[in-house]
């Protein structure tokens, strides 16, 4: 760790399967049981409650798979406006600790609290008093993680969960990411940990003793971030202002794909998945980009902008079915995407949005 660095206090604070856990809460009939937020027949799951994901069902799943891992599943339809009235009220909660809070979606947020407006020293303190507040005005629960940047209380959010917290002190640190399963390091999809595994690198110890240069040659422009934050070292700030500039999706598939109906569904699932991220974060575009990497790995995009904004997973399937038919190519195709642009938001940097994908098919990284 360069202690040379200023240590901050963060906080991120992530709620519990905040969508299912909204709606057990509030009908009781569902408490304990396990249901998926999404559509039943042709649409995906946008959450799944803990009951849910013991059966193996995970957000961005076809509802089709989900379905069949859990056959006495329960499909609740989202509510949109519900799960946003209570984020702002969640939000309310941490601008009494500080005005530097990036939300990261309705669920999840980090906090700068090194200077706060109740000059409490402690930022597990803090945390737990946030944590109890969400329950006693919400009546969920929210797991919290806390270090001295992003990415290590990112991490520390997610070793509690559910309803627990966990600190990440700067002199335990070093032993913590030596000891931290790499597939853990947040940003390390499920490709890039397998290539890890392959080349013998599977904790943070065996990704310390590389070099710059080496992960750099391996991972590209990641590689850098690797060599970084194993050491701990990431000085993003929390940015309290954060806007997208783009939404998008896209799935690698085990086995490419030549067949229309097949491709079809895929879009379909694509439109449904941008449909629900997008009003999840009140968001509207105007212009809709197809992404297509051939079996060869060659790639084709091309877009289509709309004088007025995309609405509906309708809208986004047909346009997405046109640019589909504008492919210079009928080669078998590896990886379909599909991402939004041209935004109802303002903001010099690009932040581009990856949803997670059924468990079955690849992530692109």
């Amino acid at each position: 760790m360069d202690f040379s660095l200023p240590l901050r206090k963060i906080i991120h604070v992530d709620m519990d399967a905040f969508y299912a856990s909204v709606e057990q809460h509030d009908n009781p009939a569902l408490k304990g049981k396990p249901i998926a937020v999404g559509g039943q027949h042709r649409g995906v799951v946008a959450a799944a409650s803990y009951e849910a994901r013991k059966y193996g069902v995970r957000s961005a799943m076809p509802s089709k798979t989900a379905k069949e891992k859990c056959p006495h599943l329960i499909f609740v339809p989202p509510r949109f406006a519900r799960y946003k009235e209570i984020s702002k009220k969640i939000r309310e909660i941490f601008y009494e600790y500080t005005d530097l809070v990036e939300p990261l979606s309705l669920d999840e947020a980090y906090l700068d609290v090194t200077e706060n407006k109740k000059g409490m020293e402690s930022a597990n303190l803090i945390a737990k008093e946030i944590r109890q507040k969400i329950f006693e005005q919400t009546g969920l629960t929210a797991s919290a993680g806390i270090s001295v940047n992003k990415f290590l209380a990112k991490v520390a959010s997610d070793i509690n969960k559910p309803n627990g917290q966990k600190t990440i002190h700067p002199d335990k640190m070093e032993h913590f990411l030596e000891e931290l399963p790499v597939e853990k390091f947040y940003g390390v999809g499920k490709v890039t940990a397998n290539k890890m595994f392959s080349l013998g690198i599977y904790k943070g110890k065996d990704l310390k003793k590389r070099s710059l240069e080496d992960l750099v040659r391996l991972f590209g422009k990641s590689g850098k971030h690797y060599y970084n934050v194993v050491r701990g070292i990431h000085t993003s700030e929390v940015k309290p202002h954060r806007i997208q500039k783009s939404v998008a999706v896209e799935r690698t598939f085990f086995e490419d794909l030549l067949d229309e109906q097949q491709i079809s569904e895929k879009l379909e699932s694509l439109a449904e998945e941008i449909h629900q991220r997008l009003q999840k974060n009140n968001i509207l575009g105007r212009t809709l980009t197809l992404k297509i990497k051939y079996k060869d790995f060659s790639l084709f995009t091309r877009s289509i902008t709309r004088e007025d904004y995309f609405s509906s997973p309708e809208q986004y399937y047909n346009t997405g079915k046109k640019l589909w038919e504008l492919r210079p190519f009928d080669k078998a195709v590896r990886l379909l995407g599909l991402s939004l642009s041209q935004l109802n938001t303002e903001e010099k940097k690009q932040v581009s949005v990856q949803l997670k994908i059924p468990f079955e098919e690849f992530e692109n990284e």
